[in-house]
């Protein structure tokens, strides 16, 4: 739980820092770029009790920037006035992933997820 509480303020702060940043990441007004951190957020939870383990971490940080990618370009099409091109949501992604990579580590070096991948046969 504490990992889905740190993703709740990681994410927006991490959305709106990109639209402080980036030209290319405009939002109309104050609370977009939170709306779209806290979906973000859920999203990245549920991916990360789903795949997380010791041996996925990259790959679920390479997971955690196409998707946020993809839900900041399509989820700022939502919203009117606002303006995201592709490229300003690869940047916003390349932000939340490298927030990404201290929350996995710290969410394994902890114990709060799975280190080892279940076993299956």
């Amino acid at each position: 739980m504490s990992g889905f509480i740190v993703k709740l303020i990681v994410c927006p702060i991490s959305v709106i820092l990109a639209s402080w940043i980036f030209p290319n990441v405009n939002f109309a007004a104050w609370y977009q770029p939170i709306i779209i951190g806290v979906v973000l957020a859920v999203i990245g939870y549920y991916m990360e009790v789903g795949m997380l383990r010791k041996n996925t971490n990259w790959v679920s940080t390479a997971i955690d920037f196409v998707v946020t990618t993809l839900v900041v370009y399509f989820g700022a099409m939502l919203f009117n006035g606002t303006h995201v091109t592709f490229w300003g949501a690869v940047l916003t992604g390349i932000i939340i992933g490298i927030t990404e990579i201290f929350q996995h580590y710290w969410l394994l070096g902890s114990g709060r997820v799975d280190k080892e991948e279940p076993l299956t046969d």
